[in-house]
């Protein structure tokens, strides 16, 4: 009965299991590859960006699928945490179960062989030598010495037997490799913002979602300056200076809190032909409380500064709060004079224009545009298109417009227009409208006459001026009546036009017209629209009597024309024109502190050595058995190696070859 329970498998523990289980190569191979899999995800999407650029990226659906599984902050995520934790045990308990073994292996020579063990291996050789058993033991050690390897002479008996090895510091380099993957997993961990996470599970820090100015943002959303790592930006103007940075947290932001205050004094760009930046760098003065003299150095892309741990970068640049001077030139009745303002890119400010109340937000200014030339077939052909500004007009429903306006004219077809862009949304382009410049580079003459077709009194005379000229030889009572309707028509057609575009006058002409009469009639209403716009505008120029109209005249109240026909889509009650600026550049910082860096640097050390180790400096192990045959000493050789087996095939001949040159010069 005992040796029945005897022979059964042993029972082992949920301990033992468990931590065998977390050793095996399986896991760790498992780990592996799962964070490779999240490496290159995090490769491939661009972390940590706002995330209404990933809901018109992906969409909503597709958006909420990546939140849930973090895939926007890969390397913060739990569970990539979670699979780095793991991978540090899995590989600590294989290191933990094998070192042992490993430097044992190292030293041992293994002089327990037996002569039949060394006879069934690959690599064997034997032959017959005079000398007797000690001395060939001892000629065959040093040899092999001299070769470098560790050598020991082993009674079996009447018999010899000389172990050697070569290489044992191959065992060495399993052992760095794996203490590297460690190394390097807990430098990753370091730098994983752990413990951020566990305060924000805590409740004890707050994600910041608003849009506040700094000396708002809540207690809860600032972090403390501290040995943690992060990872933020901050975007200083010329002349200002910043101690904090911002981290982007999933949609918001935290504010870490820095023992320096960064100050910046100056900022450089150079462009080249294209527009494209070419170099920029900035003038940084570091104020210390432990320094007596601030620190003051110049740093661009790829040459940051290192100060006290902290990584400064060169990231980026942008617009520093630039000072403009804009005229808001009113697109509707009642108001003919620009409006100045005097605001600031950043500024935001509530405006009443009309009867329509919005709020102008300023988002950017350009102090030049070099784009492709579009007269020009060689898109490699540039022109600069001079300053811009970019702004937004929020309605109190929250929609807002996003606008593109350019200071100076724009040459298009040899006249030249001013140019406003506007889109509903970023993931739109830009439709511009064209407004015509008069004769004197001006907006003045379209803003005179589109106040002229929202004068009712100027339209009302054109219209009874044109009934007249039509109906002059008509007398009767129902010629008066005719001449009334034609008029209020002409008037009506002018309105609508002005409200709606040549579409809302088509639009007016097919539900008032008969289908019969409607291919007879509708050419006659165009024609008496444009009529009227045309006399509206000459009349508006106030010309002599001998002043010639020009085709230069002609073509600007075509386009001018065309313009006011897009101003209902403008969305726009106003048009804001640059007038004068102060250019005000920041630039954009990243700021870094790495606490795992010099944990990650040494692990790659110790993986380099140990790869090194590994495939570069094999095992390799000669045993020699010398026995006693009659006046003769029999010589048994066999090797093997842990690694590269052909090129040990080569190197065996080799090193019997050496021997058996002994055995022929002893005997010679």
């Amino acid at each position: 009965m005992s040796k029945k329970q005897d022979s059964q498998p042993k029972q082992r523990s949920l301990a033992w299991r468990v931590f065998h289980f977390l050793g095996s190569m399986e896991f760790a191979i498992t780990m592996l590859i799962t964070l490779a899999i999240a490496s290159v995800i995090g490769t491939v999407l661009q972390q940590n960006q706002p995330y209404p650029d990933y809901v018109i990226k992906f969409g909503p659906f597709w958006f909420e699928v990546f939140e849930s599984l973090g895939l926007y902050d890969v390397y913060s995520a739990l569970w990539f945490l979670t699979i780095l934790t793991l991978l540090v045990v899995s590989t600590s308990v294989c290191v933990i179960r094998h070192t042992p073994s490993m430097f044992k292996d190292m030293f041992n020579l293994r002089t327990h062989v037996q002569l039949k063990s060394l006879r069934s291996m690959h690599h064997r050789a034997n032959w017959q030598q005079s000398p007797g058993l000690e001395q060939s033991a001892e000629d065959i050690s040093e040899q092999l010495k001299q070769q470098g390897f560790r050598t020991r002479i082993t009674d079996k008996g009447d018999d010899k037997l000389v172990s050697a090895m070569r290489g044992g510091m191959n065992r060495l380099g399993y052992i760095l490799t794996h203490v590297a993957i460690i190394v390097i997993c807990v430098g990753g961990l370091l730098d994983g913002n752990l413990p951020l996470k566990v305060a924000e599970w805590q409740g004890r820090i707050a994600i910041e979602t608003r849009d506040l100015p700094l000396s708002d943002i809540p207690k809860q959303s600032r972090l403390p300056v501290g040995p943690q790592a992060f990872r933020g930006s901050v975007s200083i103007p010329e002349g200002r200076a910043a101690s904090v940075v911002y981290l982007p947290m999933r949609d918001g932001y935290l504010v870490q809190n820095l023992p320096f205050t960064i100050e910046v004094e100056e900022f450089r760009i150079e462009h080249y032909a294209t527009g494209q930046p070419k170099s920029f760098e900035s003038d940084l003065v570091v104020h210390d409380p432990e320094r007596e003299q601030p620190l003051e150095q110049t740093i661009s892309v790829n040459h940051p500064l290192i100060y006290k741990g902290y990584a400064i970068y060169q990231a980026s640049f942008g617009d520093g709060g630039s000072e403009l001077t804009i005229d808001a030139w009113p697109l509707f009745a009642g108001q003919p004079e620009p409006t100045e303002l005097n605001t600031k890119v950043f500024e935001t400010r509530q405006m009443r224009w009309g009867e329509q109340e919005m709020q102008l937000e300023v988002t950017g200014f350009r102090p030049f545009n070099i784009n492709p030339d579009p007269t020009e077939d060689d898109p490699r052909n540039v022109t600069n298109y001079g300053p811009s500004i970019q702004f937004k007009l929020r309605r109190e429903t929250g929609e807002a417009l996003e606008y593109e306006n350019y200071m100076s004219p724009v040459q298009r077809k040899g006249r030249d227009f001013f140019l406003s862009g506007v889109r509903g949304s970023p993931a739109e382009e830009f439709a511009y409208l064209h407004i015509p410049a008069d004769e004197n580079g001006s907006i003045d003459g379209f803003i005179r006459f589109l106040h002229d077709l929202h004068d009712e009194d100027v339209v009302a005379d054109t219209a009874a001026e044109m009934k007249d000229e039509t109906l002059s030889s008509l007398q009767s009572e129902e010629d008066l009546v005719l001449g009334d309707s034609l008029q209020q028509t002409l008037q009506t057609l002018v309105s609508m036009f002005v409200g709606g575009g040549f579409g809302e006058v088509r639009d007016f002409i097919e539900q008032t017209l008969p289908e019969a009469e409607r291919d007879t009639l509708a050419p006659a209403y165009l024609a008496m629209l444009r009529e009227m716009l045309g006399r509206i505008y000459f009349d508006g120029l106030d010309l002599q009597p001998d002043e010639l109209v020009t085709d230069a005249r002609i073509q600007f109240m075509q386009d001018a024309i065309d313009a006011v026909g897009s101003l209902p889509r403008y969305g726009s009650p106003v048009y804001l024109s640059l007038n004068d600026y102060t250019h005000i550049e920041s630039t954009g910082l990243q700021i870094a502190r790495s606490p795992g860096k010099s944990t990650v640097y040494l692990g790659c050390a110790f993986l380099v050595v140990g790869v090194f180790l590994l495939f570069y400096l094999p095992q390799r192990r000669f045993w020699v058995w010398l026995s006693r045959e009659q006046d003769k000493t029999q010589v048994y050789l066999a090797g093997m190696t842990n690694r590269n087996p052909r090129d040990f095939d080569n190197y065996f001949d080799q090193i019997n070859s050496l021997l058996q040159s002994r055995r022929n010069s002893a005997g010679d």
